[in-house]
C-alpha cells in the first residue's frame, strides 16, 4: 500500500481519472469506465463505511486502478484498509510516516481471507497429513506395544 502525507495530497491527479465517492455511494451503481483511481472518504475515523466501498470495488467489481483513502485516516486502520482493498492512504495531518510504514510491515500473512488474498491460509499453506500410524499388537500381558 501506498502511504500519502497530507501535505503532498492532490485532489487532482495530472493525466488520471479520479472518481471521489462520498461515502453513502453505492459503488456499483456508478461507471467506472476510464477511471485510474477512486478517492474514498473517511469523514472521521469511526465512520468505516469506505471499507465496505472499497471491498466493493476491487473483489466484485474487480476494479484494477488506485482505490485511495482519504480523510481522517489513522495509522491503526492501514493494515485492515490494504485488507479490504485500498491501494494508496493519504494519511491525517500529525501522523507519522514511519510509525504507518512499521504498521503496514508488522503482519505478512492473515488467516482470514479478504478483499485482495481470497483464499484463508489452510488453502494457500495446506500442511501435510501425517501418516496413519498402524493398529498397536497385544503382547502376552494383553498391554500395547
Amino acid at each position: 500500500m501506498k502511504l500519502i502525507a497530507t501535505i503532498t495530497h492532490s485532489t487532482r491527479a495530472s493525466g488520471q481519472n479520479v472518481l471521489e465517492l462520498a461515502n453513502d455511494v453505492d459503488p456499483r451503481t456508478v461507471s467506472l469506465e476510464g477511471v485510474d483511481r477512486i478517492d474514498l472518504t473517511f469523514p472521521k475515523f469511526t465512520d468505516g463505511r469506505a471499507f465496505s466501498q472499497a471491498f466493493l470495488l476491487h473483489r466484485r467489481l474487480g476494479f484494477k486502478g488506485d482505490i485511495r483513502a482519504t480523510g481522517d485516516v489513522l495509522v491503526d486502520q492501514l493494515a485492515q484498509m490494504q485488507r479490504s482493498g485500498f491501494t494508496s492512504a493519504v494519511l491525517r495531518e500529525g501522523q507519522d510516516m514511519a510509525v504507518a510504514q512499521t504498521q503496514l510491515d508488522r503482519y505478512k500473512d492473515f488467516y482470514q481471507g479478504d478483499a485482495v488474498t481470497v483464499k484463508p491460509l489452510f488453502v494457500r499453506h495446506p500442511v501435510a497429513v501425517p501418516a496413519p500410524v498402524p493398529p498397536a499388537e497385544f503382547s502376552d500381558a494383553g498391554a500395547y506395544v
